[in-house]
């Protein structure tokens, strides 16, 4: 016995397969519930998510469900609940929630459903905490400016320690490498 498919069987394949094919690449997802958010506000919010590299869209609670099935994003079946949109982040994994987080407070009608951020499903109070977390090139550019600190400490008790053993008389230390140090460093060792 052959089992034919529908039209509407195929277009319901094509967008879960649409679903899977963005969840396959996403690093997180937020689900918010947009009830009564006006034409303009929610083209407004679109356009915000769409300059962070996030995809907005409103799915049927049936297709998501169908497409998230055995994924990291299953966790969130028990929010398809009530009109659903979905915000994908592909590259920074907080930015979906960090865009709508910034836009709660000017749309009180907007609200967090639930999310799964690198595999790990959270709620609604999770998601915003998770909007907390700065971007991803600001954390390094903090990581960075750590490591550069105790550095710069270091240099400053070596010129210390060598002013005090030439009698205060010696130059400062640079903070910085010497030029005939970078030189050095840079020309290929030959044996």
């Amino acid at each position: 016995m052959t089992k034919t498919i529908t039209k509407n069987q195929e277009k319901k394949r094509v967008v879960i397969d649409e679903i899977k094919a963005k969840l396959d690449k996403a690093a997180s997802v937020v689900l918010v519930d947009g009830r009564g958010l006006t034409v303009y506000q929610d083209t407004e919010l679109r356009k915000k998510l769409r300059e962070s590299e996030v995809d907005y869209k409103v799915y049927k609670n049936t297709m998501m469900e169908l497409a998230i099935k055995e994924t990291p994003f299953e966790g969130l079946s028990d929010y398809l609940k009530g009109p659903t949109a979905v915000a994908i982040s592909y590259a920074d994994a907080t930015a979906a929630a960090r865009v709508i987080s910034k836009e709660l407070k000017g749309l009180p009608k907007l609200e967090f459903k639930a999310g799964v951020v690198e595999g790990t499903a959270y709620d609604a109070k999770g998601i915003r905490a998770i909007a907390e977390i700065p971007p991803r090139a600001e954390l390094l550019s903090r990581l960075l400016g750590s490591f550069k600190s105790p550095m710069a400490s270091l240099a400053r008790v070596i010129n210390q320690i060598a002013e005090k053993q030439a009698g205060g008389t010696a130059e400062p230390v640079s903070e910085t490498v010497p030029e005939s140090v970078a030189e050095t460093a840079a020309e290929p060792v030959t044996e």
